[in-house]
């Protein structure tokens, strides 16, 4: 462990005192003056004022811990001809494997395998899977998965390889980005200032180029070590290692509702410090590790940098690999995670309407709206869409021209999330405070996954 890395809160054994020494307990008053008692009345309320303050520099920094350093490292090791394309069942694949439990044996993460260890075998392959039990008695049985697969396609051949065959497909994007991240998020999870309330498990997934084998045989046949624990969320991590310009592709926002609102809010988080651009994409495909878990019925989101030329090819090298892109997607990642970890209530309910959504339904939501007559165009100049799926953020869809909308730089496509500071609760909320606002509104939108506050002045008109 680096040293240089904060160490966990909760690692540690617990102190006992040893059997049949039994403490003497005195009253305080009786044996401290009064000067004393009040000093340390002091400053014990002053560290209790500190708590928050603390357990927010300890987030920070269990965020600083995922560093794109150490992911390069993860990254250039698996993507190594010797592992010969990572296939899985194969010597390479095993291999990869036999490095990623080397890597978590280094953390404190609970073995979630077969018989006590990390892996859990079917087929000839083997998934790895580690556990953080969660804190919090009422919770800790809701089980959070974030994912990654580990597999790639060995040498090629003509079902898995656009060519040309016979050459080490490295696979370095697809998928050793992914487990780099996954690994940096591992490691920050005994940084955090206290265990998340519910469980979290890291899983490395084999068999995925084969048709998403292990992540399927993981929801038929759970491990004797997860007894007990229900899946109630999970998150895919598949070729993370080609941000450009900062935009993060973002599937299976629309398996639960209000979801995108949680990706933006740790997003913005500024102890998180990911502040990426981000692609909401409705499509639902069978392509990567997060399908069955949809199939199956639990709300999951996917994070992917995109496509490019040297998919499934022997050219998916580590020189391609944009390593500093990897820190900001696993940092987003722990926030995220550990944010649904954290949040009181029950689990967040799974959205059947998303299984008949798509981008078609996207676009038609985010079309913009016709520009009505000016008497009809309404006080601030703007048209919105409630959406089904986050209805605390309805969509902009028209900005009139010379309305103070348009000067105040409202965009289409914009979601409003607050106005003046408070939360808005559905498109009739913003109607009726739109319409109430005096001659001056400050707007909170999510603009492609960031949060920008826009004053809009000027509005005279009562509708």
């Amino acid at each position: 462990m680096d040293s240089g890395k904060p160490h966990s809160l909760y690692s540690g054994r617990a102190h006992s005192v040893p059997q049949g020494a039994m403490p003497v307990m005195r009253p305080v008053a009786r044996i401290l003056p009064a000067a004393f008692q009040f000093a340390c009345f002091a400053a014990c309320f002053t560290a209790l004022q500190t708590l928050p303050a603390a357990a927010a520099e300890l987030m920070s920094a269990a965020h600083a811990s995922i560093r794109a350093a150490e992911a390069g490292q993860h990254v250039t090791t698996l993507a190594d001809d010797a592992f010969e394309g990572r296939e899985g069942g194969t010597r390479g694949g095993r291999a990869a494997g036999s490095y990623i439990v080397e890597q978590l044996q280094k953390l404190g993460l609970e073995p979630a395998g077969d018989d006590g260890s990390f892996f859990q075998s079917f087929g000839g392959m083997r998934n790895i899977l580690g556990l953080l039990r969660g804190s919090d008695p009422a919770l800790a049985h809701q089980l959070i998965i974030v994912g990654a697969h580990y597999d790639h396609v060995g040498y090629g051949n003509a079902a898995t390889s656009y060519g040309p065959f016979g050459y080490v497909h490295n696979g370095a994007d697809d998928n050793a980005s992914g487990v780099a991240g996954l690994l940096e998020v591992a490691g920050a999870l005994e940084h955090l200032p206290q265990r998340p309330r519910r469980s979290i498990l890291i899983a490395f997934w084999d068999g995925e180029e084969k048709g998403l084998l292990g992540s399927y045989h993981f929801l038929r046949v759970q491990p004797a070590a997860l007894a007990g624990l229900k899946t109630v969320f999970s998150l895919n991590l598949d070729m993370i290692g080609r941000l450009r310009g900062r935009r993060l592709e973002v599937y299976g926002s629309r398996t639960s509702p209000r979801l995108r609102a949680a990706v933006v809010q740790a997003n913005t988080d500024p102890a998180v410090r990911a502040g990426l651009e981000l692609a909401f994409d409705w499509d639902i495909t069978d392509d990567s590790d997060h399908y069955p878990f949809i199939a199956a019925g639990i709300p999951t989101v996917m994070f992917h940098t995109g496509l490019h030329d040297q998919y499934h090819r022997p050219s998916d090298d580590v020189h391609l690999v944009n390593m500093d892109g990897i820190e900001p997607v696993a940092r987003l990642t722990l926030g995220f995670v550990t944010m649904l970890a954290d949040e009181p209530g029950p689990p967040r309910p799974f959205r059947q309407q998303c299984r008949a959504e798509s981008n078609a339904t996207k676009r038609g939501l985010e079309a913009i709206a016709p520009e009505p007559v000016a008497a009809h165009r309404g006080r601030w100049g703007i048209g919105s869409r409630p959406d089904p799926g986050e209805p605390t953020a309805p969509v902009i869809v028209r900005v009139s021209p010379g309305s103070p909308a348009a000067a105040g730089g409202l965009q289409p496509g914009d979601r409003l999330t607050a106005i003046n500071g408070e939360a808005i609760t559905s498109q009739d909320d913003m109607l009726a405070r739109l319409r109430a606002a005096g001659p001056s509104v400050t707007l909170e939108v999510d603009r492609r996954g960031t949060l920008v506050q826009v004053t809009l002045t000027g509005g005279t008109s009562d509708h």
